[in-house]
């Protein structure tokens, strides 16, 4: 059934990303006056075709899923001998170069509109998070050493408000590209007043968080986590150690063998490390102190024993719903699109200087993968999923690359600023060079994704 769903999950991202794609091309060239003889979906022969509209536009699903184009009338590719005067002025290099510039162009902005549109739609809709809560850090962590402790709420970096850890996540990930230090403003309780608040502003060094720190969970290295709820009892299983023992639901352990515990993971971290061994629970209940051992049962996990007391730990974050009104919506949505454009360019870069791992390009494989997982997380990740791949298909349709987009926006480049187009052998030569560039770049993703999926 997941594999199903996986599928299902996939296939649906790259057709709307696919016909969004040559939906710009084809209302561009449209626009432009260029005559346009097929839409299709999918590469390859053609399974099945429909020719609509006063152009007869044949409008196709080929058999390769993956990917797509529109067939413009063009002198290329085609003998145009017999054609009337009022077709050839609509074919395609006939068009001066701000046109063909448009036409090439439109493919990725669309793209880099639906990201825009479904950013914003959902930035509208609200998006259930953790709040920017930190955990209790170790003292040795660049966090502790920057001042701060646990229990603080962060609602700003570098001045710009925060509401959700994903903003926070995002922001110290373009400020460590850059190896930039950020300022915190950060919320944390009043030790002086009960349940009065005091802000203040910490600096955060993030030049000891390398290229290869950032494609792992960066914000551990720094210190930087989720703040949990105590470690509060849920339901026990019956005759489990938990309920032999005598604890009960609602108790709140404090500590275990002296040691206090911070929350509820700690908690559970703890009891996976004492197969075998006796705990002493200090706990609270009925706001009384008392004290019960109990000892894990060992279960082998992954080729590990782990110990188990059999009771729920609630884990659950404190959540906010951040929305936003529609005007601010888009704006957000436009500049979480324009960031993100920025830091994949960045990113490209550091892998061709070497800074980052090929082992980072990923293909269909890992798509699907991530399509099925947050398809199952449900529609606010998969819609957010969708957008970010959007986006990368823009901008690797950019890339000055023959072939693609950004390798036929290159020549007309050069026609603009000599005023002659690229010799036509010249462009065989490149498109054959960017033909194998392409092929090279999709069996490294491929290799990737089975090594990733086998590991």
């Amino acid at each position: 059934m997941n594999l199903l769903q996986t599928l299902l999950a996939f296939f649906v991202v790259i057709g709307v990303l696919i016909i969004v794609h040559e939906l710009g091309h084809y209302w561009i060239a449209r626009w432009c006056g260029v005559k346009v003889l097929r839409f299709s979906v999918g590469m390859g022969k053609v399974v099945y075709s429909r020719r609509i509209g006063p152009d007869q536009t044949e409008w196709a699903l080929s058999m390769l899923p993956f990917g797509g184009y529109v067939k413009m009338l063009d002198a290329r590719d085609q003998d145009l001998a017999g054609l009337p005067e009022s077709d050839l002025k609509r074919e395609f290099t006939r068009q001066n170069v701000w046109k063909r510039i448009a036409i090439v162009a439109a493919g990725p902005i669309a793209n880099f509109l639906l990201a825009i549109a479904l950013f914003s739609g959902l930035f509208m809709h609200g998006i259930p998070e953790p709040v920017p809560k930190l955990r209790a850090m170790a003292t040795d962590t660049v966090a502790y050493q920057a001042g701060l402790r646990g229990g603080e709420r962060i609602t700003a970096v570098n001045d710009e408000p925060i509401r959700i850890w994903s903003d926070l996540r995002w922001k110290l990930l373009q400020a460590a590209v850059g190896k930039n230090s950020v300022k915190l403003e950060i919320e944390r309780a009043n030790t002086r007043q009960a349940g009065a608040k005091t802000i203040d502003v910490v600096q955060l060094p993030l030049d000891s968080i390398t290229t290869k720190d950032m494609e792992t969970d960066f914000l551990q290295k720094l210190g930087l986590d989720l703040a949990r709820p105590k470690a509060t009892l849920g339901k026990l299983v019956k005759d489990g150690p938990a309920m032999r023992a005598g604890l009960r639901e609602h108790d709140v352990v404090l500590a275990i063998n002296g040691e206090t515990l911070i929350d509820g993971l700690r908690f559970l971290e703890v009891v996976r490390e004492s197969a075998g061994k006796p705990l002493a629970m200090q706990l609270v209940r009925d706001g009384a102190p008392l004290t019960i051992n109990v000892t894990p049962v060992a279960t082998m996990q992954h080729g590990k024993s782990v110990g188990r007391i059999q009771v729920e730990m609630p884990l659950m974050p404190e959540m906010t719903v951040a929305d936003d009104p529609p005007l601010a919506a888009i704006a957000k949505g436009a500049q979480k699109t324009w960031d993100t454009s920025v830091l994949t360019l960045k990113m490209i870069g550091k892998m061709i200087v070497g800074e980052v791992s090929i082992k980072n390009v990923t293909g269909p494989i890992t798509i699907a993968d991530y399509a099925g997982q947050t398809a199952r997380i449900g529609l606010v990740s998969y819609l957010s999923f969708i957008a970010l791949i959007s986006i990368s298909l823009g901008v690797m349709n950019l890339l000055p690359i023959p072939v693609l987009d950004g390798g036929h926006l290159l020549y007309y480049s050069v026609e603009v600023l000599t005023g002659k187009p690229v010799p036509a052998r010249f462009g065989e030569m490149a498109q054959r060079a960017g033909a194998g560039i392409l092929m090279t770049l999709m069996a490294v993703a491929v290799f990737n994704d089975i090594v990733r999926l086998m590991s």
